[in-house]
């Protein structure tokens, strides 16, 4: 079964747009561009294209059987269920693990999702009987139960409410605790080679 991935759907939606956009400005440049121009023009839509790839499409949250794996723009952190000893919540996720602290980048609750959300639990109001209609929304009182407990929830909260119902019922399982592993992302080092290549051969021909 393919794991769940948690990451901002608006950061990954925009990041492919804009990478069909690079494509199809890249296939322009090679077909109607003229040196050194379109060295120049090719040398700024890689590095573009790199940074997005690299701040939009790869950032991640991807829980496994064996722990969760959080892929930061360069770097990626795997954190064993065991290690995991609590998952907070501000402007960003952050999983602690002994005296490490792993800052997530994405999904991430702004004030202004913060703020929606709270909002979202206090607008709707429990539908009345009544002769005479109301213009104000009308839900039932199971509806309002489930706005009022989400009241000030963003999506970062639930995932963090996801993972550490997860690290909870791992931590039963049998076994040792194993440390947290760091490593260099090389799909984001590559990209950004890349780029770096672009670059340089753009200088070399101006």
């Amino acid at each position: 079964m393919k794991p769940q991935i948690f990451r901002s759907k608006t950061a990954w939606v925009l990041g492919w747009v804009w990478m069909a956009f690079a494509a199809f400005n890249g296939v322009d440049l090679i077909l109607n561009g003229r040196i050194p121009s379109a060295m120049v023009a090719g040398a700024v839509l890689a590095v573009l294209t790199a940074a997005v790839f690299v701040g939009c499409l790869r950032p991640a949250i991807v829980p496994r059987e064996d722990g969760v794996l959080v892929r930061n723009p360069l770097r990626n952190v795997f954190v064993p269920w065991k290690a995991v000893d609590g998952v907070q919540v501000s402007h960003a996720i952050t999983i602690e693990s002994g005296d490490t602290s792993v800052r997530c980048w994405t999904p991430q609750a702004s004030a202004r999702e913060r703020a929606k959300a709270v909002r979202r639990g206090t607008v709707a109001t429990p539908a009345k009987q009544g002769r005479y209609p109301t213009s104000q929304p009308q839900v039932s009182k199971a509806e309002q139960a489930a706005l009022t407990a989400m009241a000030g929830r963003t999506h970062a909260d639930w995932v963090a409410q996801q993972l550490t119902e997860t690290a909870e019922k791992k931590s039963r399982d049998p076994g040792e605790r194993r440390p947290l592993t760091m490593s260099w992302s090389p799909s984001a080092l590559s990209a950004l080679a890349a780029a770096f290549v672009f670059v340089i051969a753009a200088l070399i021909v101006t």
